[in-house]
């Protein structure tokens, strides 16, 4: 499996375009999870993050050594738009599976495949490693054959959100966070406005998510506040609006026109032939076209960097990764590009805050906790709008994702005393240095564990250690702690600790 990842150069001779430093540690990361035997493994990389970047290197990667590989794309109109990448990234030389494509070359190590046609034909081509994009999907078609394959599976998603992905893969690999992207310039900041929003009071429900035809009727009674706040707020930039269902997106494009502004609606609906219009019409610079309208089918890959402004009108309970999706379609940066606006009007920004605000810092930890979030059902009562209390961003809930303001927890203002200090163990002239800090510390004992566990195992493993060690519960997530030099006296610490719980064990 290292070889998948070995460096290596295009199929036209050229070099493969240098990884950012997240995207060589995700690759890494990748690797130590083979190593650890896990043939099933998920990234997680939010928008931004070069999801394609990451699918088709792998991919290069494996031809170069002789393998065969295949990119899945969940849907047929990112066929073309994958095949475009790999052309750029010099990998010319792929075939398609895709029904009447004129790129049909099946012969060639590399395929880009739509699942609707693997679907239809009912056989998969030989493969050794198959990349799968928007892997939360999970079309049945490739699940199956990941379960039963002997090929390496790399899953792609920004939102692993999604029931059952944790029967399906057996490691997750956060490539980066929101936050890191934004810090970096990759996305640009979210500035969010709480506009009118309907009032869901009592609004059907099933399975806990209010019902479309529920969350359209609302919405359908404030069309005309979504126009002219748009106007108030973003009128010169263009704009993605999501709607809760087709005839809503109708009725806010009508309502937009009427004002004299140039909307179109985008939906399943919406032909062939007439999304390539307007794709290729919005994607100008200068388009007439400047309000996209939409439920979902804008929602995942679809990238318009120059997009200024999502306005999300579509209410929602449940899914969080829905709404991700949405407000990331405005994140990408661009050149003159400072900001992304959102009008909020559904109150998904207020319902969603504290979850949102730890995935934008954090990510997730591991693969059943966004199953769980898009389970949790949020309250549907008005809740206040509070701002940070450093810099007043909006809407702020621990930490802010303005300035990066962090309320300290209970557990940071018990351990505070500490956790800048360096830490010792013994007296005297027995006294001896373990770490710089307690955060030092703590990185230390992930990498123990990491080396020394099972990966079902690392984390309670380092968790019980650091207690052990520092008498209090570690405050710092398992996933970003850095690889750091391990000192003699924290593994002499730790060789201590087990022969303690050897003993107790025969005891």
């Amino acid at each position: 499996m290292n070889a998948v990842l070995a460096p290596s150069r295009c199929d036209d001779g050229t070099t493969f375009p240098e990884p950012r430093p997240f995207q060589l540690s995700a690759h890494e990361a990748l690797r130590q999870g083979f190593r650890e035997g896990h043939k099933r493994q998920l990234i997680m990389a939010p928008t931004g993050a070069g999801k394609t970047y990451l699918g088709l290197r792998i991919c290069n990667e494996a031809i170069q050594k002789g393998k065969r590989a295949v990119f899945l794309c969940d849907r047929t109109t990112l066929i073309n738009q994958t095949s475009t990448v790999a052309d750029g990234y010099g990998l010319r030389d792929h075939g398609v599976i895709q029904a009447k494509h004129w790129r049909r070359m099946p012969d060639l190590l590399l395929q880009i495949a739509s699942a609707q046609t693997i679907a239809k034909r009912e056989f998969w081509p030989q493969l050794d490693v198959l990349v799968v994009d928007e892997a939360h999907t999970q079309y049945k078609v490739w699940t199956d054959y990941a379960m039963d394959s002997g090929a390496a599976i790399i899953g792609l998603s920004a939102t692993p959100f999604s029931n059952g992905l944790g029967k399906i893969f057996t490691n997750l690999i956060n490539a980066t966070t929101m936050h890191d992207l934004t810090e970096s310039g990759v996305l640009v900041p979210m500035r969010i406005f709480s506009c009118t929003k309907p009032d869901m009071t009592g609004a059907a429900t099933a399975g806990g998510e209010w019902t479309d035809k529920a969350a359209e009727e609302r919405e359908m009674g404030i069309i005309g506040d979504v126009v002219r706040e748009w106007i108030k707020f973003a009128e010169n930039r263009k704009t993605i609006v999501f709607g809760s269902t087709i005839k809503h997106c109708e009725e806010l494009c009508k309502s937009f026109i009427t004002q004299g502004i140039m909307a179109a609606v985008f939906t399943s609906d919406t032909t062939a032939k007439e999304r390539d219009e307007l794709l290729k019409e919005y994607r100008k610079p200068n388009s007439y076209l400047r309000v996209l309208i939409s439920v979902e089918a804008l929602a995942k890959g679809f990238d318009v960097p120059d997009v200024g402004c999502v306005c999300d009108a579509r209410p929602l309970r449940k899914s969080l990764s829905t709404a991700i999706q949405m407000w990331g379609r405005g994140l990408r940066s661009h050149e003159g590009k400072k900001d992304c606006y959102l009008l909020d009007f559904s109150g998904n920004i207020i319902r969603f805050a504290e979850d949102f605000t730890d995935v934008f810092f954090n990510g997730l930890e591991k693969l059943d906790e966004g199953e769980k979030l898009d389970k949790k059902i949020r309250k549907d009562e008005e809740v206040e709008l509070k701002g940070c209390p450093k810099c007043g961003y909006k809407p702020f809930h621990k930490r802010c994702m303005g300035c990066g303001y962090e309320r300290p927890s209970k557990v940071q203002e018990d351990a505070k005393h500490g956790i800048m200090a360096e830490i010792f163990i013994g007296e005297g002239k027995n006294k001896k240095k373990l770490a710089d800090n307690a955060e030092h510390l703590w990185h230390q004992v992930v990498r123990y564990a990491k080396e020394h566990s099972q990966p079902i195992s690392q984390q309670g493993r380092a968790y019980h250690l650091f207690k052990k060690i520092a008498g209090y519960d570690p405050i710092w997530k398992f996933s970003s702690a850095p690889t750091v030099e391990i000192t003699r006296n924290v593994h002499n610490k730790i060789m201590q600790l087990n022969m303690a719980y050897k003993k107790a064990v025969k005891r």
